[in-house]
This record gives structure tokens, sequence and C-alpha cells, in this order.
């Protein structure tokens, strides 16, 4: 079976499908997504680079709660190409950040040199790439970058790694990319963020996170090749109802998606609606001031079932 792009819904509340109030789908944004997405040579390749298990559904959670049912038994990751990881330069550099921020908010960041080198090699590395090379181009196409690469890396930085106060009266103890790609604790009572299925993973190895199943309506059930899954996990103690991460795609791809949105739009809150592979989806991204204050998809049909509809 080819790679499906998506195939579950990626939060709770967006489960009552298509309606029409919903704005057009901007196909411009479409357009260049699905280039990205043809350009995401480092994007893992389903029951060849990783293999995982979805099981069962998973229930009901109120926010906040900490007991919660287990509808997998087993992890989500059966198998990941870790050999891969670490030859991807990409994915190498982006696992060494992973370890550079304080879990809680309202505690305030302390960054050494050596983290500051390894956010600088992390930039440069998806720089390389062709997935922001074409991000690039496009921004500077649209006025909203400067076609200096060395500008455009500070403009990155800016965006995703600028720490800010996400609690009140506490120190600088958040950014874009901690929020997105590794995950927060509230006030010690709720997840907020994690996004990213390369920390799902990694921290699923290490016994700090343990997968209770999937989330989905009846009739778009996951598969084992599906690039966005629907997710209900435990995080050191803590329960995230329901959060959504893209499976296997490149952290370049990522950044490339949300940073375009950000860098379009002024609005504090962004909702696009778009098309990429076989999915439709609103990409949400929330600013903090001039940085990213969180990034997510939430899908509203997969493979291709919008399509079908249309033709109806």
């Amino acid at each position: 079976m080819a790679a499906r792009f998506c195939g579950l819904l990626l939060c709770a509340g967006f489960l009552g499908g298509l309606d029409a109030s919903r704005p057009a789908v901007n196909q411009e944004l479409s357009n260049i997504f699905n280039e990205l997405w043809s350009l995401d040579v480092n994007r893992m390749k389903p029951g060849v680079d990783y293999t995982i298990s979805v099981q069962g559904r998973a229930g009901f959670v109120n926010q906040g709660s900490h007991v919660v049912q287990d509808h997998a038994s087993q992890p989500l990751f059966s198998s990941v190409n870790e050999n891969k990881l670490k030859n991807t330069t990409t994915f190498s550099c982006f696992m060494a950040l992973l370890d550079n921020y304080e879990r809680s908010t309202g505690v305030t960041e302390r960054v050494t040199t050596e983290e500051l080198t390894e956010v600088n090699l992390f930039l440069d590395a998806i720089l390389e790439t062709q997935v922001m090379k074409r991000a690039h181009m496009y921004l500077v196409s649209k006025g909203q970058s400067s076609s200096d690469l060395r500008l455009f890396k500070n403009q990155l930085n800016l965006i995703w790694f600028h720490l800010y106060h996400r609690q009140r009266n506490s120190g600088l103890d958040s950014c874009g990319f901690e929020h997105v790609f590794v995950g927060e604790m509230k006030a010690g009572t709720e997840i907020i963020g994690f996004h990213n299925w390369l920390q799902f993973y990694l921290q699923e190895k290490n016994r700090h996170l343990d997968y209770k199943g999937y989330k989905a309506r009846e009739y778009d059930l996951p598969d084992h090749d599906d690039h966005v899954l629907n997710l209900q996990f435990s995080w050191h103690g803590l329960v995230k109802p329901v959060g959504g991460a893209f499976i296997g795609t490149s952290p370049e791809f990522e950044m490339a998606l949300f940073t375009i949105i950000f860098l379009i739009n002024t609005e504090r809150s962004t909702t696009v609606l778009v098309n990429i592979d076989q999915c439709q989806m609103e990409l949400v991204v929330i600013r903090h001031g001039r940085s990213l204050g969180t990034a997510y998809p939430k899908l509203l049909s997969s493979n291709s079932r919008h399509v079908r509809q249309q033709s109806h």
C-alpha cells in the first residue's frame, strides 16, 4: 500500500467534519506545501524506516485528569531505524536539541554556549535541505524574507528559538521550538504542545511516555502508513487527552510549513485550509509577539474523501 499522508483527526474538538462555514481551500499554499512534501527526501518511510502499532481507540479523558484507561498494551512505535536518524544530519541535529529545555513552564530557561552551538548547527543543517531552500525562495517572492541567507537564518532563530514568558511572573521560560517539538507541562497539571513524532518515540523508548490509543471517527480508522496520527498518551505522570503529530516527516518539512504561515500572516491566530497529498486539513499558527506560540494541524478528511464528497 502506498504511504498515505494522514488518516486521523488531530483534535477531539474537530470530529465534526466539513461544514459550510469553512473558508475556501488556499490553493496557493496547497501548491507550495505539496512541493515541500515532494522535496522531503529525509522523510522516514512507513514499513521501511519505522513501524507503528496503532492498537485500540482511546476513550474520553478530561484535561487535567491523571487517570486514563489504556487501550494500547504495546508501544506505538514497534521499530525505528535509528541508524538512519543518526546519519541524517537534520534528524541528528534535531535530536541534540531535545534535552535543552526545562519541562515546566514558569521555570527560567538557562541557555549554555553548547546549546547555542546546537541551535546554530541545526539551523545550518535545515537550510541546506531542498525543503527549506524552496520555502525560503517562496518567502522571498512574497517579500517576507531577505534573499540573504544569514538574515533568513536570523529570522528562523527569532521565530523558533527566541525565549519568552509563557507563564506570567516568571523568567524567560519557553520558545516555539520547545512548545511544538519538545512539549511542556503547565502548572504540573497538563501537557501543552508536544506535536512531534520523534520526541514521542524517544520518550516512549525511555519509558517516560505511555501511548494509550488513537483518537478518530468511527469511519476514519488509522493505518500503519498514515503520516498523521491523533494520539492519547501519558508523559511523566500527566495525561494528554488528544494530541496530533505528523509521523515520519522531517523537522525541516514541519518547520517550513509553519514558518511560511507565520510570516505571510499578521494576526495573532491564523488558520489556513489546505490540501496536502491525499488530505484536507487546517493548519493553525498562533504567534507570541515576533515568535511562534504554537503550531499544529487539524485534519478534516483523509484518503481524498473530500474530493469524492465534492464529486457527488
